[in-house]
């Protein structure tokens, strides 16, 4: 039977199946077998590679990050940052970056609902002509802890016991109790900005210090900071659980809502920076995460914005399988001596999805 003669409809748009490799497919609904009855060939190509596609078309669920809306757009840079850094997707005003976002819950299972109090992932990546850079962090500028030795610890202390499978304020507490320096952390997570509104609606921070390097090789300590041109609304209590008792996935919804209806999520994008030479100048360790940069010291600068627009096509391809990496960087910005970060770059050489140790 001529396969290109008898090609089957898919959908509305009457084309036909293809196995992944292109190859047309004309039968989608029977084995080949010896005879009518039997048995299957094993030569049947597509009914073999169709079963292996499904017995993986699931990734075990991330450790942290594991519920997620994901959107497509770009990056415009708005101001002159060339004498700072030599990186190519910042070489000038007007450059456009193509780029994918990942905002998450972080503690929380893939189907939790999207109002619980808990830190939020913001993750970027750029498709810069030098490669990707993955800027991934969360909706506080500081994080619980400032050594990554702890953060194992830390997440299942978060997470439900394993005895009940219930999450439990005392085994939180018994951990932080140890580690005051989270403490700094807490009063963001427990303040207004703890349940944010959506995902358009909240800051985004880069948390670890980074380093920019210029064309002649100077160094600059760098924060990075993304701002909503919307601002920032959050949620009281009682008004998330209202939100929540009605939709789990209302953060989602609310941003592939906006964009199916023109209504583009837009950020802009600031830095702080620091001679890397003069670090030791100030009363706090520029490198400890749990620590912000005063802006009446160290003041924001603006760098360009960041406009999705663009929903995504396949929730799996582009969000479940979508993986960051704070250790993948490009030409002009490289890591610090920031710990937290040091630790961070090892674990996510194997991409899991926004990170699983997404601290951002």
């Amino acid at each position: 039977m001529d396969p290109y003669k008898h090609r089957p409809t898919s959908g509305a748009n009457s084309g036909y199946w293809t196995t992944n490799s292109g190859a047309p497919v004309w039968n989608n609904n029977n084995a080949l077998t010896v005879g009518q009855r039997g048995p299957i060939l094993l030569e049947d190509y597509h009914l073999i590679e169709k079963l292996a596609q499904f017995d993986r078309e699931r990734i075990p669920e991330r450790v942290v990050h594991a519920r997620g809306a994901s959107a497509k757009g770009f990056f415009e840079v708005t101001h002159d940052v060339s004498q700072l850094t030599c990186a190519d997707f910042l070489r000038a005003p007007g450059v456009q970056t193509p780029v994918i976002v990942r905002f998450s819950t972080v503690v929380h299972e893939r189907g939790s609902p999207e109002t619980l109090r808990d830190p939020r992932g913001f993750a970027v990546k750029f498709y810069t002509r030098e490669g990707n850079f993955d800027l991934v962090g969360n909706n506080m500028p500081v994080f619980f802890i400032r050594d990554g030795m702890k953060f194992p610890d830390m997440v299942h202390a978060f997470k439900p016991s394993p005895k009940t499978n219930m999450q439990e304020n005392w085994r939180i507490v018994d951990f932080f109790s140890h580690h005051p320096e989270s403490l700094h952390m807490f009063t963001f997570l427990f303040d207004d900005v703890g349940i944010p509104l959506n995902y358009r609606h909240m800051d985004g921070f880069g948390v670890n210090t980074y380093t920019l390097i210029s064309r002649d090789g100077k160094a600059h300590l760098v924060k990075f900071h993304w701002k909503p041109t919307c601002g920032v609304k959050c949620l009281l209590d009682d008004e998330a659980v209202t939100v929540g008792g009605t939709c789990h996935t209302h953060a989602t919804k609310d941003l592939t809502d906006a964009i199916a209806a023109g209504n583009y999520p837009e950020w802009k994008l600031f830095i702080q920076t620091i001679d890397a030479d003069h670090e030791d100048r100030f009363d706090f360790d520029p490198l400890d995460v749990t620590k912000t940069w005063p802006e009446d010291i160290i003041p924001l600068q603006p760098v360009g914005r960041m406009v999705l627009n663009k929903n995504i096509d396949n929730f799996f391809a582009e969000n479940e399988q979508l993986a960051f990496c704070p250790a993948v960087t490009v030409p002009g910005i490289h890591y610090s001596d920031d710990k937290l970060l040091q630790t961070r770059i090892f674990p996510m050489l194997i991409p899991k999805g926004t990170v699983s140790v997404q601290t951002t």
